[in-house]
């Protein structure tokens, strides 16, 4: 499957993004799709997860109730609605997809097989 992440840019402190993670050339339903993040210096961390059929959600500390993630499986394409933007939120945005992850590996990276190529998201104070 291939994934193609967009939606990033330039938002002020408080502001909100909607990033979208297109997918392609698979059965996208069998796939779970996870967001991670990578700021300059710093290594890559997870964000949030959704299952394959979105019944199941999970956030990291950093950014639960702020970010909501969902998925439409007839569109392929995995959201990731930020609001209350911060600073720190300032990283590269990733979507990666794995059809063999297991729930309790899904906030590791190196679970996932598939990752697009990564969307900016840049917060001004």
């Amino acid at each position: 499957v291939q994934l193609q992440a967009s939606g990033g840019g330039l938002v002020q402190a408080g502001g909100s993004l909607r990033l979208s993670c297109a997918a392609s050339g698979g059965t996208f339903s069998r796939y779970a799709v996870g967001w991670f993040r990578q700021a300059p210096g710093k290594e890559r961390e997870f964000v949030a997860r959704i299952w394959r059929s979105g019944d199941r959600t999970s956030y990291a500390d950093s950014v639960k109730g702020r970010v909501i993630i969902s998925r439409d499986n007839a569109k392929n394409t995995v959201y990731l609605q930020m609001s209350s933007l911060k600073p720190e939120d300032t990283a590269i945005y990733y979507c990666a997809a794995s059809s063999t992850v297991i729930l309790s590996a899904s906030a590791r990276g190196n679970a996932y097989e598939y990752w697009g190529q990564g969307t900016q998201v840049t917060v001004s104070s």
